[in-house]
């Protein structure tokens, strides 16, 4: 395996965002579609292998009450998304909160041109995981009997509540702590990337970005775009089992008491705790290599 020095990697994160930032829009938004349905992919993933893990033998093990257990298989099988993202060059927004800047800092591109990039992945993220969603929602969510009628499966129903307890931040107390967890999620994200970038080979890359994601989920932080997948599937299964419906559940609550605040977070995580402060630590370094 060949690993990159510190310095090195940061220079090579601002030449990628170099390159996304010169990308036309059509090819951003598509892009983004792309990875907003492959998060959504690993979100799905680990919705599906997170049900009904308290009531198995290895959780009870640790107690009849085991939330970490849960979070544990969460975190394990969330990863496959980001690591699809980056090795099939998809874009995605809380990875740009971060590559985006350090190309304004190291290559001096406008901030105007990280805004467009921004903007364009950011909706092809929101397309790409509302169009999972429904996908996953009507297909192993969903049970159809011989009239048609549809049903939930279990999995429909651990949707539901993933989703119910994303849209359960209330009063400014709790948007507070969701736009924490948003800085923390795109903290380990974008180290995440850096891990990526670190390494040349497949196998390297891979272990770089799967043991941040792990840490993100299972700490039970906040993303933006997968929660744009694991809200909107919950609420697609609310519409095949109307009496699951809950009143914190829909599409305003999706983005006041979850995703602008998660997304805010977001940006802070990956611009500033990543971005800014490596590029403060190495830039005499990254002039060097000039």
């Amino acid at each position: 395996m060949v690993f990159h020095p510190p310095v090195a990697i940061v220079a090579k994160a601002g030449d990628a965002g170099k390159y996304k930032v010169g990308l036309p829009a059509w090819n951003m938004f598509l892009r983004g579609i792309l990875s907003g349905a492959f998060i959504a992919m690993g979100a799905a993933l680990a919705t599906i292998c997170s049900t009904g893990i308290q009531a198995t033998d290895v959780a009870m093990r640790f107690g009849a009450a085991s939330p970490g257990v849960s979070q544990l298989i969460l975190g394990a099988v969330f990863p496959v998304g980001l690591i699809i993202t980056i090795m099939t060059g998809a874009e995605l927004f809380t990875g740009d909160a971060m590559l985006a800047p350090m190309a304004a800092f190291v290559h001096k591109v406008s901030w105007v041109s990280v805004l467009n990039l921004w903007v364009w992945v950011y909706i092809g993220n929101l397309v790409g995981s509302v169009l999972f969603a429904y996908i996953v929602a009507y297909g192993p969510y969903a049970s159809f009997d011989a009239t048609g009628a549809a049903t939930l499966t279990a999995f429909g129903t651990r949707a539901i509540a993933i989703a119910t307890a994303k849209t359960s931040y209330v009063g400014a107390a709790a948007i507070w702590s969701v736009f924490l967890k948003g800085i923390g999620c795109n903290w380990l994200v974008n180290l995440a990337v850096l891990l990526g970038i670190c390494a040349d080979d497949a196998i390297g890359k891979i272990v770089g970005i799967w043991f941040p994601i792990f840490a993100f989920v299972a700490s039970g932080f906040e993303h933006s775009v997968a929660n744009m997948y694991f809200i909107p599937a919950g609420i697609f299964c609310t519409g095949i089992d109307p009496t699951k419906a809950v009143d914190t559940l829909n599409w305003v609550t999706m983005w006041t008491n979850n995703i602008i605040p998660v997304t805010l977070g977001n940006i802070v995580g990956g611009l500033f705790f990543v971005g800014v402060l490596y590029w403060v630590a190495f830039r005499k370094e990254i002039a060097a290599l000039k």
